[in-house]
């Protein structure tokens, strides 16, 4: 795997070499001979230097294999991967449970976003957080649970010889949370704080408004939490989200490190085998409702530039368009190379930055999002540079060496996603999770290598529609003027943050500050 890994990176780096030296003007090196040449004569030495470069036979990428976890499914459901690494002494874990903050109740956003704190720091029935952490550094290893959209999870990481130790706190982690009050409050207290400033940043804003934009206001991934949905959430809550979904056929557990393949198999059969199969949870039903075509603006009154997304709903990477769309995402909006940053930066200079491409997620459609960023009286003009920039794309096709480029930058890098077994086995875990081909990840390379100039047009024309994206601004309305109502009709999104229960609501505050 080590010289495989070697062997890919130096074949990248020999790439990306041989590119920037073809794409790069010739360095100007002076013949072998003292008598001075003619200025006519550099242009020649260019172009044999050039023609020299090009007889340069780059070898095609080895066969990808990293090593695959081996899988074992039980009884009652669950999947569970192993992955050997004897590298170094150590043994970590990490179980996926499918449920995550899509499937809370809409008045009580944040349920999920506290469980996955305090799953860990409420500690068990006989250790308490606190007395977990000293447990647990004693031994420099962790316990850790997080959240997730559409997933929650629990992981650890310790030494070889104090797996069993740390691996029995685990278990009694995963069937015997206590989800004490205190930490409970202490987290309620830590959102209530991140609602408060949520606003401050613009990056912040934008990213949140854009998804309410592309998903609709009223879908599962566009919703956040505020002082009320918070307020409402209970201890008792928690223990049934817990006892829903917290049983075998709803998790994935992958363990990679320095052990035996059969020992671990016959410790997890005997840690996991008799916990009874639960009932099926139902999934949350979504749609997807994109806004209409427009300006939708939001007041920052104390930035001296605009923030920019133009958003639209994307494809599943089930998708058979999603190599394609790949390949045109990397030329449109996928590097300093690609067209965006070099009509809209580079020639034009309107933006600090941009890019973006055609969204694919996993699961549902994924979020369509060409994003810039430009100083205030540059607003206008940028939005319509991307406008003309994305309907280029439309009539002017990608040429021989933009498709080399994209595909070279693509594959170049994507041996480096998966450089150790660790990485391999969480992809994985990936796939089980959402269905996919266990050979997805060796699919990929192939797919992007078979993807045509006629394939790109294709899937252009098909999910590249300018003139339908909701566009939206965050920027200084004192710095603006009339440059958005110039493109059309503007609607103002009212970001102010709804106060805490009993609390009055402030007057005269400025939407998003």
């Amino acid at each position: 795997m080590m010289k495989r890994t070697i062997l890919g990176a130096l074949i990248a780096y020999a790439s990306i070499s041989v590119a920037a030296a073809q794409t790069a003007p010739a360095r100007q090196i002076p013949p072998p001979t003292s008598v001075p040449q003619a200025r006519n004569e550099a242009p020649q030495q260019q172009a044999q230097q050039n023609a020299e470069l090009s007889q340069i036979k780059i070898p095609k990428l080895p066969p990808f294999t990293p090593q695959e976890p081996q899988r074992i499914q039980l009884a009652n459901g669950m999947v569970i991967f192993l992955q050997v690494d004897h590298e170094l002494p150590l043994v970590g874990g990490t179980m996926r449970v499918r449920g995550g903050a899509t499937s809370e109740p809409a008045d009580k956003t944040g349920l999920i976003s506290i469980y996955g704190d305090v799953w860990r720091t409420g500690g068990t029935k006989t250790k308490t957080g606190d007395q977990m952490d000293d447990f647990l550094e004693a031994r420099a290893a962790k316990i850790e649970s997080n959240d997730g959209d559409d997933s929650t999870s629990l992981s650890f990481d310790c030494l070889k010889g104090d797996f069993e130790d740390v691996f029995n706190l685990f278990l009694d982690v995963l069937h015997n949370p206590e989800f004490r009050e205190d930490k409970i409050g202490l987290a309620k207290r830590q959102m209530y704080t991140v609602i408060a400033r949520r606003n401050d940043d613009v990056e912040s804003i934008v990213g949140r408004e854009a998804i309410r934009l592309a998903y609709g206001p009223g879908n599962p991934y566009s919703r956040i939490p505020e002082y009320a949905t918070v307020n409402r959430v209970t201890r008792e809550d928690m223990i049934q989200w817990h006892a829903t979904h917290v049983q075998p056929q709803n998790i994935i557990f992958g363990i990679y490190g320095d052990f035996d393949p059969k020992a671990m198999e016959a410790r997890l059969r005997k840690a996991f085998d008799s916990w009874p199969k639960g009932k099926p949870v139902t999934e949350p039903v979504m749609t997807f409702t994109t806004a209409l075509p427009g300006i939708y603006f939001v007041s920052k009154d104390d930035v001296n530039q605009s923030s920019i997304q133009m958003v639209s709903l994307g494809i599943k990477r089930s998708n058979p368009d999603y190599y394609a769309v790949e390949v045109m995402n990397q030329i449109l909006g996928g590097g300093f190379a690609s067209r965006l940053f070099e009509t809209i930066r580079s020639k034009l200079g309107l933006a600090y930055s941009v890019g973006g491409g055609v969204g694919t997620a996993w699961d549902r459609p994924g979020i369509s999002r060409f994003a810039m960023a430009t100083k205030s009286a540059t607003t206008g003009e940028s939005v319509k540079a991307m406008k003309s920039e994305l309907n280029r794309m439309l009539t002017d096709p990608p040429n021989a060496e933009e498709m080399r480029r994209s595909k070279d930058a693509i594959l170049n890098s994507f041996i480096f996603n998966f450089d150790d077994k660790e990485k391999v086995l969480a992809e994985r875990m990936r796939y089980e999770f959402y269905g996919y081909p266990p050979d997805f990840l060796e699919r990929y390379r192939a797919g992007i290598e078979k993807v045509t100039v006629e394939d790109v047009n294709r899937v252009a024309h098909k999910y590249l529609h300018p003139d339908q994206l909701p566009t939206l601004v965050v920027g200084n309305p004192g710095e603006l003027g009339n440059q958005l109502t110039a493109l059309g009709p503007v609607k103002t999104l009212d970001i102010s943050i709804p106060p805490p229960p009993g609390q009055p609501t402030k007057t005269g505050a400025a939407p998003g500050r």
